[in-house]
């Protein structure tokens, strides 16, 4: 099985006191909290790419996160992952560390980049029954108002028609942007059909509201 998880950010006090106000008492708890979640999903041989912002600590400290982590892990480099510089930082850990990857996850092909790509590889491709085949799966914007822009980018560009130039007919416009913000899933990875489902279900909430970034689909605030 193969997971997906964005934006943890492990040791970072800023964030869980202030933009995400996460609710732990300290990143001490966060960090338990966030290594029991994952453990429980993830067993020794699943796959897991993270999206990005894994950690906010040294080389050392990272891998001793890393260390007790289930999984083959992969790493799409993320805007505040300062220990990739680290020399002290076990690399092998990754099966790959890049900045931008295309997989194949069950005959379907995922966009992996720790920003949102709003024009993204195999956007158009589609399987003979109308299903899409393409997913673009992203971090970096939380559950900040860019996250809001995104949503409205994806449900504009969806209700958008135009002529596919193979079928000759007017189609609605596929945009398929998942956010795998780690708070969204209770910070458990979860797979492209889960992200899939859990994507569709937030946005569904927020419908036409986007006078805030924490609104009907926001996380809620772990208190622990």
């Amino acid at each position: 099985m193969r997971y997906y998880i964005a934006d943890c950010h492990f040791f970072h006090r800023g964030l869980n006191e202030k933009m995400d106000k996460r609710g732990f008492a300290d990143v001490e708890e966060m960090n338990e909290y966030m290594i029991r979640k994952w453990n429980k999903k993830v067993r020794p041989k699943d796959e897991v790419v993270i999206l990005g912002d894994f950690s906010m600590e040294k080389g050392e400290r990272t891998n001793e996160i890393l260390r007790r982590l289930h999984g083959r892990l992969y790493l799409i480099e993320g805007n505040h992952d300062y220990y990739l510089k680290d020399s002290d930082f076990e690399r092998e850990r990754f099966v790959w560390i890049r900045p931008y990857a295309e997989m194949k996850d069950n005959k379907r092909k995922v966009i992996l980049c720790h920003y949102p790509v709003f024009c993204y590889h195999g956007q158009y491709r589609k399987d003979q029954e109308g299903n899409a085949r393409t997913y673009m799966m992203y971090g970096h914007v939380h559950d900040s108002f860019d996250e809001v822009l995104v949503s409205r980018f994806v449900r504009e560009t969806g209700e958008t028609k135009r002529v596919n130039m193979y079928t000759k007919e007017e189609e609605t416009i596929p945009c398929n942007m998942l956010n795998c913000f780690c708070m969204y899933s209770d910070y458990e990875p979860l797979s492209l059909d889960e992200w899939i489902e859990h994507n569709r279900n937030r946005r569904a909430k927020q419908g036409g509201s986007e006078e805030t970034a924490q609104g009907d689909g926001a996380p809620e605030k772990r208190m622990v």
